[in-house]
């Protein structure tokens, strides 16, 4: 009987990126290849235990090994000098930009450096795209492409879109993104002759979170918490609504009590809030909107990400807006040629040259043609249904990791 491949798995969370990135991928692995691999996923490992370590000949690490990133460099060091090939994986580039909520936490703290010297010292690095791994290839040579995948099976990626009179537009984020929405360069009020026909939805709605005070005589800083008006999704909020005005006071006054629950009939509204879900659910608001936006801003950090948001939609057969930047021009095809749909498209893109009118444009031509957003949902999900399947990327994962180990 031949030996089973230890796998050591350190997840950096237990929320976005650890299900993606460390979670899911290595939980396919044991299950899909039971006899070639065995695989423990650790969140809290026994760094200073060396017996802890040596039972293993792989161990993959997101971004760092435990919470100390200062010494993490050294640990990998010793690792590979008993033979233990580590693996560092990446999703995002080390260095947020100055817009970012955490720019100044992760330059104050350092921390952009101490993932680079993880990143040079690993066997070897895992990322998302080429993109990205060109960038990483300046510190490390050996770096391998597993992209964002997903489990086709999942549940929540397999609910059904409700009908609707009016064609729903969707945005699906986090906190991180006020910049590359505002990008959408009043879409809505552009859009006012045909907001009839329209419902906008934000997905994602959060208003926890704290607020550092600093007292400008002494210096001294208090935390508190946020206030439901001070997020940033109240921001977003006003984004999609015109600062409220595309909706009447009574809706208006429900809203701007932040309080969880539907509003009336969520079918009738010109915009509908929905509120966060945990990883594991969060996937089921696509089946809320029949068009998915995707707005980033040109920068490094933007064009080092994933090309998440296209899988997802793509697995959702929702048709797709998207910034012609970066991760977006992986997958994606324009498919509008002189003003009109061709049969290579995928998508529509938007040029960054576009962004104060393209945005608006783009959702009015699929409300004047609606058959082109059933069509480029299939299309969409042709090109992504195989490519990001999680078993077939597992497949090549578990190629890999035996060719690691002779």
């Amino acid at each position: 009987m031949k030996e089973k491949i230890n796998v050591l798995v350190l997840p950096s969370d237990k929320t976005g990126v650890g299900k993606f990135r460390s979670v899911d991928p290595h939980v396919f692995l044991q299950n899909l290849y039971p006899d070639d691999f065995h695989v423990d996923i650790d969140y809290e490992p026994q760094i200073n235990n060396m017996e802890y370590w040596k039972k293993y000949k792989i161990v993959h690490a997101h971004r760092t090994i435990g919470m100390d990133y200062d010494m993490a460099p050294r640990i990998i060091e010793w690792l590979k000098s008993i033979g233990i090939v580590v693996i560092v994986d990446l999703d995002d580039y080390w260095l947020p930009t100055k817009e970012h909520p955490i720019h100044n936490i992760i330059v104050q703290n350092k921390i952009d450096e101490k993932i680079k010297a993880n990143l040079k010292v690993a066997s070897y690095v895992t990322t998302t795209t080429d993109i990205f791994a060109n960038e990483i290839k300046k510190l490390n040579k050996n770096v391998i492409v597993f992209p964002n995948a997903i489990n086709p099976k999942e549940l929540q990626f397999n609910q059904p879109t409700p009908p609707s009179d009016k064609i729903r537009v969707g945005w699906l984020g986090g906190s991180s993104h006020l910049h590359d929405l505002e990008l959408l360069g009043g879409f809505v009020q552009k859009n006012s002759d045909i907001n009839d026909k329209l419902q906008y939805v934000i997905c994602g709605f959060d208003t926890r979170g704290t607020v550092t005070e600093i007292n400008p005589q002494t210096g001294e800083q208090k935390q508190r918490e946020i206030l439901p008006h001070e997020t940033v999704w109240a921001r977003y909020e006003e984004i999609f609504t015109t600062n409220y005005q595309t909706i009447d006071d009574d809706y208006k006054k429900n809203l701007l009590e932040f309080k969880e629950g539907e509003y009336k009939s969520g079918n009738d509204l010109p915009y509908v809030r929905v509120w966060t879900k945990p990883v594991t659910t969060y996937a089921m608001n696509y089946s809320k909107f029949d068009i998915s936006l995707a707005p980033i801003k040109n920068h490094i950090f933007n064009r080092m990400k994933s090309q998440l948001k296209v899988i997802e939609a793509g697995f959702y057969k929702k048709a797709l807006i998207a910034s012609e930047i970066g991760p977006y021009t992986i997958d994606l095809v324009h498919c509008l040629k002189n003003g009109e749909f061709n049969e290579e498209g995928n998508a529509i893109l938007i040029p960054e040259n576009r962004n104060h009118s393209d945005w608006s444009k783009s959702i009015k031509k699929l409300v004047q043609n609606p058959h082109m957003i059933k069509e480029l949902g299939e299309r969409l999900y042709n090109t992504v249904k195989d490519k990001y399947d999680l078993n077939i990327v597992t497949k090549n994962r578990a190629e890999f990791y035996k060719s690691l180990i002779k």
